[in-house]
């Protein structure tokens, strides 16, 4: 038998919110995942960046440790400028006068100073300056003054108190007091000039002879 039309209205009225409300449930629940999802998604995105970021920092501050030992390692280099009172130049058309100088300067030093027990040094400081032209010569009078003065107790020092330099001639003179020492005891303090010959090559000023300037005493009128 057929069901009356009013209770199938009815039957379709209670019916309906049910179905409303499963269909509520099914997208409300997928609305849910949706944001699950994408919180997870950010979430691994914003740790992926965050271990970036720590990796690139432990690289930079390895690159810094490294650096910094190898700064601490690094042989520190100072140059360090002498003191004088106008720049020295070299020139290949010629020695100019302050150069001259100085260099005369540190011959008179090496040359005139010397004690028993740095003769080995002293010469063969003063060959390093000598032209190969008078390097034998030299060396012959400079065996004989270690001979004379090896074993003994005796120094000699100068104090320089003037500097001639010729820069035509290429030569110098230094004059002062050659002092003679034996052991603590100064026994002579003489007035001395030691003249200095170079020759320059190039751009190098090397030294040919050098000795004590021997004073001539000027001869005495003879009276008739």
């Amino acid at each position: 038998m057929a069901a009356p039309f009013g209770l199938l209205v009815l039957a379709g009225r209670f019916c309906w919110p049910a179905r409303n409300a499963t269909f509520f449930s099914q997208t409300h629940g997928g609305v849910v995942q949706m944001d699950l999802a994408h919180s997870h998604i950010q979430s691994q995105r914003v740790l992926r960046q965050r271990n970036m970021l720590l990796v690139a920092c432990l690289i930079l501050a390895g690159l810094a440790a490294i650096l910094g030992m190898l700064a601490g390692s690094r042989d520190r280099e100072v140059v360090l400028q002498p003191v004088l009172r106008t720049p020295l130049t070299l020139s290949s058309s010629g020695v100019s006068k302050e150069y001259l100088e100085a260099v005369t300067r540190d011959a008179a030093v090496l040359t005139l100073n010397r004690t028993p027990q740095s003769l080995d040094y002293w010469m063969n400081s003063v060959l390093e300056m000598v032209h190969p032209s008078a390097y034998g010569e030299v060396k012959a009078d400079l065996l004989k003054i270690a001979e004379d003065q090896r074993g003994s107790s005796i120094a000699q020092f100068f104090t320089m108190e003037s500097l001639k330099v010729d820069t035509e001639g290429l030569s110098s003179e230094v004059s002062g007091t050659l002092h003679t020492m034996v052991g603590r005891q100064e026994v002579s303090a003489v007035q001395k000039t030691f003249h200095y010959g170079w020759v320059y090559n190039g751009l190098s000023l090397k030294l040919v002879q050098f000795g004590m300037v021997e004073k001539v005493e000027p001869k005495k009128a003879v009276s008739s």
